[in-house]
């Protein structure tokens, strides 16, 4: 796998997406597990796309917040993104699946995760989240 350098969101905009990522969390669709998640996703044009969890009771039928907010800005025409906040009670990463829909669009993309307050327990990379991910070029 080809080492990219991973994009740094500024500060402000880090600030900017844990802020929209905890404030989505009031839009979640989450009455079974009881536990909202809020996401932003910034993309390589600058904009932010939100993304909140909606459960299903069909459990299978719902979808997480990260990958709301993919498909959100994948359906308005981005295809890169530079970085990613959660918001959790607890500050949770994203699971397997979002993992791997993110890598699609931005291997080394800056994920943020925080909690429910605002406060940031990690700043890290997806790359370190997925190690050795299935990428697109490994379909060649």
């Amino acid at each position: 796998m080809t080492a990219v350098a991973a994009a740094v969101p500024t500060a402000d905009q880090q600030a900017e997406l844990v802020q929209r990522a905890v404030a989505a969390m009031d839009w979640a669709y989450a009455p079974y597990s009881k536990f909202p998640v809020g996401a932003a996703l910034l993309a390589a044009s600058g904009r932010i796309y939100d993304g909140v969890n909606v459960e299903n009771a069909a459990y299978p039928a719902g979808v997480c917040a990260e990958r709301t907010a993919v498909f959100k800005a994948v359906s308005e025409g981005e295809r890169e993104f530079v970085a990613v906040a959660v918001a959790t009670r607890g500050a949770g990463a994203p699971c397997g699946v979002c993992r791997q829909v993110l890598a699609e669009f931005g291997y080394n993309m800056a994920v943020i995760l925080a909690d429910k307050d605002g406060s940031v327990r990690l700043v890290t990379t997806l790359a370190a989240l997925l190690p050795e991910a299935f990428l697109p070029q490994h379909l060649v």
